[in-house]
C-alpha cells in the first residue's frame, strides 16, 4: 500500500471492505455533479440569446460565468471551516436545495442583475459542493477503489458536456433561454430526491481551519498544483465560454449548427473523462500535460483557420476530449499531494478552479469586446501552454502500485 494512501486512511478512519463500497451513493455525487455543471455550463450555449434579450454585450452576458466563479472560490474553503461541526449529508442536501432555488431565480430573471444574483446562490452550491466530493468519495469505497468512485463522480462532468451546452442552444432555440433554466429546475429537484435516499450519514472528520489551510499552502506539491489549475482552466474557460461568438460570427455556422458542434463536443468530454482518468490512475502529470498541449494546438488552429466551419467543428470536438483529463487529474493530484487534509486542499482546489474560471471569462470578454470573437481563443493558447509547461517541469512523478491500485510518489 502507498504512503499516501495509508495517510488517507488515518485522516478519514478504515475504510469500508469492497463489498461494504456506496456505490449507490457515489453515483448520487455523480448525479449531483451533473446537475451543477449543467447549471455552471448553460451561459455559455446561452451567450447570444442572453444578451440580446437583456440587452447586454457578450462580455457583459459572460460574466454570469464570473459570478458564479468568483463567488465559489469563496465558498469552497469557506464552507468546509463554516460548517465542520455538521453532517456532511445535511451540508450536501441544503447546497443542492441553493442549487434549485438558483436555478428558479435564473428562469424567471427579467434582468442581468437579477440573473447574476442567480449565479451568486449558483456559485455558493458549487464551491460547497465540489470542496467535499473527494473526501466524501474517499469515505464511501475502500482506498483501491478510490481512482474508480472518482471517475464514477466525474462522470458527471462528461455528461453534462454532453447534454448541457447541445440542449441548452437546442432549448433556448426552440422556447427561449429560460426554459434551459426551468429544466435545470426540475434535474435539481430529481437530484435532491436521489440524494435523501442515498446519502448515509457522514459525520465530520477532517475538522479544517484557517491554520491547516495555511500549512497546506506551505506545501511545495500544493502550491504547484493551484499555480497549474489557475493557468489551466483559465485558458479553458476563455475559449469555452465565448465558444459560441467564435462559431456563429467567425466560422458563420447556423445555430443548428451549433447544437451539433456543442453536443460532439459534449461527447469528446465524455470520452475525454474515461481516457483521462485511465491516464491519470498511472500518472496525473501526464494526463494534464497531454489535455493541455492538445488544447493549446486546438486553440491556435482556431485563431488560423477559425473562418473553416469544418476546422472549428473538429478542434471544438477534440477540446471537449482534451478537456477530460484535467477534472480527475487534478483531482487526483491535489489528494496525493494533501491526504491527510482532503477536505482542506479539495477546498483550496476548487477556489483555484474557480479563480480560473473567473480569470479566463473575465480576460476573454475584455479581448472578446476590444479584438473580436478570436481574443477568447488567443487568450486560451497563451494560460493553457504555461499550465503546461509548469505541469511538466514540476508535476508529481507517479510510480503506479499495481499490488493495491495506489500510487507513491518518487
Amino acid at each position: 500500500m502507498s504512503s499516501s494512501c495509508s495517510a488517507c486512511i488515518d485522516a478519514a478512519g478504515a475504510p469500508p471492505d469492497a463489498h461494504d463500497a456506496r456505490w449507490t451513493a457515489v453515483a448520487s455525487l455523480g448525479l449531483g455533479v451533473f446537475a451543477l455543471v449543467t447549471a455552471e455550463f448553460l451561459p455559455a450555449s446561452l451567450l447570444t440569446a442572453i444578451s440580446t434579450d437583456l440587452r447586454v454585450s457578450d462580455g457583459g452576458a459572460g460574466q454570469t460565468v464570473t459570478a458564479t466563479a468568483l463567488v465559489a472560490a469563496v465558498a469552497a474553503p469557506a464552507l468546509p471551516l463554516l460548517t465542520q461541526r455538521f453532517d456532511r449529508r445535511s451540508v450536501l442536501l441544503a447546497l443542492t436545495a441553493l442549487l434549485i432555488a438558483s436555478n428558479v431565480l435564473a428562469a424567471t430573471a427579467s434582468s442581468l442583475a437579477v440573473l447574476l444574483a442567480a449565479r451568486v446562490l449558483l456559485g455558493v452550491a458549487l464551491g460547497g459542493f465540489w470542496s467535499m466530493a473527494a473526501a466524501l468519495s474517499m469515505r464511501l469505497v475502500p482506498e483501491h477503489l478510490f481512482a474508480r468512485a472518482m471517475s464514477v463522480v466525474l462522470t458527471g462532468v462528461s455528461v453534462a458536456t454532453v447534454c448541457a451546452a447541445p440542449l441548452g442552444a437546442w432549448m433556448g432555440g426552440l422556447w427561449g433561454w429560460r426554459s434551459t433554466f426551468a429544466a435545470a429546475a426540475v434535474l435539481s429537484a430529481l437530484t435532491f430526491a436521489v440524494q435523501w435516499a442515498a446519502l448515509p450519514a457522514l459525520p465530520p472528520r477532517d475538522r479544517p481551519n484557517l491554520r491547516v489551510l495555511g500549512g497546506l499552502l506551505r506545501r511545495p506539491a500544493v502550491r504547484v498544483a493551484l499555480v497549474a489549475v489557475v493557468l489551466v482552466i483559465s485558458g479553458h474557460f476563455a475559449g469555452f465560454t465565448y465558444i459560441r461568438p467564435v462559431m456563429e460570427k467567425v466560422a458563420q455556422l447556423s445555430v443548428e449548427a451549433v447544437s451539433a458542434v456543442l453536443l460532439a463536443y459534449g461527447i469528446g468530454g465524455f470520452a475525454g473523462n474515461f481516457v483521462g482518468g485511465w491516464i491519470a490512475q498511472r500518472s496525473e502529470r501526464w494526463a494534464i500535460v497531454a489535455g493541455g498541449a492538445c488544447i493549446a494546438l486546438l486553440a491556435l488552429a482556431l485563431l488560423a483557420a477559425g473562418s473553416s466551419a469544418a476546422v472549428t467543428a473538429v478542434a471544438v470536438t477534440l477540446w471537449g476530449f482534451a478537456f477530460g483529463a484535467f477534472p480527475v487529474g487534478f483531482q487526483t493530484w491535489i489528494v496525493r499531494a494533501a491526504p491527510d487534509q482532503a477536505e482542506g486542499a479539495g477546498g483550496l482546489l476548487v477556489a483555484a478552479f474557480q479563480v480560473a474560471i473567473a480569470t479566463g471569462a473575465i480576460g476573454g470578454g475584455l479581448l472578446v469586446d476590444r479584438v473580436g470573437p478570436l481574443g477568447a481563443p488567443a487568450f486560451a493558447a497563451a494560460a493553457m501552454a504555461l499550465g503546461t509547461a509548469l505541469t511538466w517541469r514540476s508535476g508529481p512523478r507517479v510510480q503506479p502500485s499495481h499490488a493495491t491500485g495506489g500510487a507513491s510518489h518518487a
